[in-house]
């Protein structure tokens, strides 16, 4: 490695030259936040425990926590504008129209009581269970192993859409509706499309790979994808004959809905083809690299017909991998006929990327680490930690001809020693803990006047 002194001198700069071509998105005709929203970027960064407000005051220089607050939770701020300079940025840094990729996840934050935005209990991926939490719809964009998320969408379960009452308090926008999950991710991906991102394919969990609705409609809009699928997804190996079948009788309409004609092979589940295929079917294959060695694989590619409603749907290439560690992943793209079994491989382990980047947005900047409840709290809070994964990919990437193994989690390490720090008096210590102690006894207090009710 040859990373200096001299390299890390200037680190102070770097994070302020960054920031400020987004501070015209921290203004608005009465009132700006730019010294705030650079104390939360740098807060998000430099802190290893819980990423509150408190904390941060106690580590980044002349801030408090009052005024971060409203920063987040009230401040009229550009968020929007703020992610269509990040896409625009990252796809000068990374965008590749050939090998890069967007990938539609979700991750649950729990959380406790029900007055946070959107909070019920849910399916939290994040844990693998149903839990009380808030569920977020992200879009990551990935080339090669550099990756980090561009876009957001807070979920917002029907009966909150329909609740008028919880949504006044939470601050939710009139214009706010309910949509399902995967509608919220075509809007993702129609937005970062029409902003000029720069991707070859999307990739997604099994969650929106069984819904076959949302990959017509991505197939419709152009969008090549490559979905995970589950175990017992059924398929024809080849294209079954319909037709509709005859009017019974002389009276009557004659019917018009097809039927799958009788003695046509029923579909088959995706699990019973991996035990049925032959040795000669699969191809030891490269997938990526690792830290420590090569990831290689066993994969089979056919070309099926999907089911849709119990008739042959379109023909598509299904994707069977065994991986070393003896899991099984099956995949289904739209690609055309003639892809070659390299690229589908990249296109199947490309999201292996955006869980990782998950990992950095939870492990470095604080992801799930937000106590605000409201609406434009959310969005806000997770405009941030994009903006400060940007910084961490940027610096990454800078540093990387001087240093190729440096890791997200190795600039953020450095930055958290580098950036300048905040020196606590012990009258703020002690401001601080009274703070604390005020506000653990009012929720205390809280929690005593619900059981009361209650009982």
């Amino acid at each position: 490695m040859k990373l200096s002194f001299d390299d890390l001198g200037a680190v102070t700069g770097e994070l302020n030259v960054f920031h400020s071509p987004y501070s015209d998105f921290f203004r608005n005709k009465t009132q700006k936040s730019i010294k705030q929203a650079l104390q939360y970027l740098q807060g998000q960064i430099v802190l290893n425990e819980r990423g509150n407000m408190t904390n941060i005051e106690k580590v980044v220089p002349d801030c408090n926590h009052q005024s971060l607050q409203h920063f987040i939770s009230n401040s009229q701020w550009d968020e929007e504008g703020v992610i269509s300079k990040i896409q625009r940025q990252v796809s000068e840094l990374i965008g590749n129209p050939v090998h890069g990729s967007v990938h539609l996840d979700e991750s649950g934050f729990i959380k406790d009581g029900e007055n946070s935005v959107g909070v019920k209990r849910q399916y939290c991926g994040r844990f693998g269970k149903v839990d009380n939490c808030q569920v977020g719809l992200f879009l990551g964009y990935a080339f090669w192993s550099r990756r980090t998320l561009i876009d957001k969408r807070l979920y917002l379960p029907d009966d909150w859409a329909n609740d008028p009452v919880r949504r006044e308090r939470c601050g939710v926008p009139a214009w706010v509706t309910f949509k399902m999950k995967a509608e919220l991710g075509l809007e993702m991906l129609l937005k970062a499309r029409k902003r000029g991102v720069p991707f070859a394919w999307v990739g997604m969990d099994c969650f929106y790979g069984q819904q076959p609705w949302f990959l017509d409609s991505l197939d419709h809009e152009g969008f090549l994808y490559i979905a995970d699928v589950p175990s017992d997804t059924r398929v024809w190996l080849e294209r079954p004959e319909v037709k509709a079948p005859k009017r019974k009788g002389n009276r009557g309409r004659h019917p018009t809905r097809k039927h799958v004609i009788e003695g046509e092979p029923e579909p088959i589940e995706v699990l019973k083809l991996v035990e049925e295929l032959t040795d000669d079917a699969w191809e030891h294959i490269f997938l990526r690299d690792s830290e420590r060695k090569e990831i290689w694989c066993d994969m089979a590619c056919l070309r099926i017909y999907q089911v849709r409603d119990e008739l042959p749907g379109p023909e598509s290439w299904l994707i069977l991998r065994k991986d070393d560690n003896g899991e099984k992943k099956y995949q289904l793209s739209n690609a055309s006929p003639n892809t070659r079994i390299s690229r589908l491989a990249e296109m199947s382990c490309s999201r292996y990327w955006i869980e990782r980047a998950f990992e950095d947005a939870k492990g470095e900047v604080g992801m799930a680490d937000y106590e605000v409840r409201g609406w434009l709290g959310w969005h806000h809070h997770m405009t941030m930690v994009l903006l400060a994964m940007l910084f961490l990919l940027i610096l990454q990437m800078k540093w990387k001809d001087k240093a190729p193994m440096m890791t997200i989690q190795d600039v953020r390490e450095i930055l958290e020693v580098i950036l300048p720090r905040k020196r606590i008096t012990k009258k703020e210590i002690i401001e601080i803990i009274k703070r604390k102690h005020k506000a653990r006894e009012s929720a205390r207090k809280s929690h005593h006047k619900r059981n009361s009710k209650s009982n």
